[in-house]
């Protein structure tokens, strides 16, 4: 699994045409994943379906949804997640959040997310999905975020820093997660674990 470089500043933009190889990345990606549940095969069927849009589905500025992008970050044992206390919301919750037109593919967008707001150098990811969730927000109003979540990997000498998102970054044990905790995140665990016992990326004997 290679790792992602990420460059340049993220921006926004109107034009959905600066989205076209992120949503080509996103609908290749979706279809020849296998789902870790149940409940994230029907996620990645509503996804394609949102995506059948185009390129603007992939914008905040689609209201009747678009897609994003989150990881749950582990340290390099797989003892310990790492989680946010949401500025906004008041939950704790994976990072992640909108793309960005710099964003190539989805495990770029979830690796500077990742990035950004853990202020962590060095984090690899497994560029497997782990879940597919999605949950209404407040975007635009009202909206939807069909959020495609990955595995990322910390290094052993990590250390975050708390960003302008979160009012709190915390490491746990998986089965000791904080409340109050989103919904949709305790569901992670379990594929993210797996992804770390079986990637090449695996920083711990």
């Amino acid at each position: 699994m290679p790792d992602t470089v990420i460059t340049g500043p993220t921006a926004q933009t109107s034009d959905p045409e600066t989205y076209r190889a992120l949503h080509t990345d996103a609908v290749a990606l979706l279809e020849g994943w296998q789902p870790t549940s149940p409940g994230a095969a029907e996620a990645r069927d509503r996804t394609l379906a949102l995506l059948a849009a185009g390129p603007i589905a992939m914008s905040r500025q689609h209201r009747p949804g678009h897609v994003t992008a989150s990881a749950l970050v582990l340290d390099s044992t797989g003892s310990r997640v790492l989680l946010c206390l949401h500025v906004k919301f008041g939950w704790w919750v994976q990072l992640g959040g909108h793309c960005e037109p710099v964003d190539q593919t989805l495990v770029a967008a979830a690796l500077r997310e990742a990035t950004e707001e853990s202020g962590i150098a060095g984090l690899r990811i497994d560029p497997v999905p782990i879940d597919v969730d999605v949950h209404p927000v407040q975007c635009q109003g009202g909206s939807a975020h069909h959020d495609v979540r990955f595995a990322v990997i910390a290094p052993p000498s990590a250390v975050e820093q708390v960003s302008d998102e979160a009012e709190a970054l915390g490491w746990f044990p998986p089965d000791q997660l904080p409340e109050p905790l989103a919904g949709g995140t305790a569901q992670q665990v379990a594929p993210a674990l797996a992804a770390l016992r079986r990637s090449p990326l695996r920083l711990a004997p």
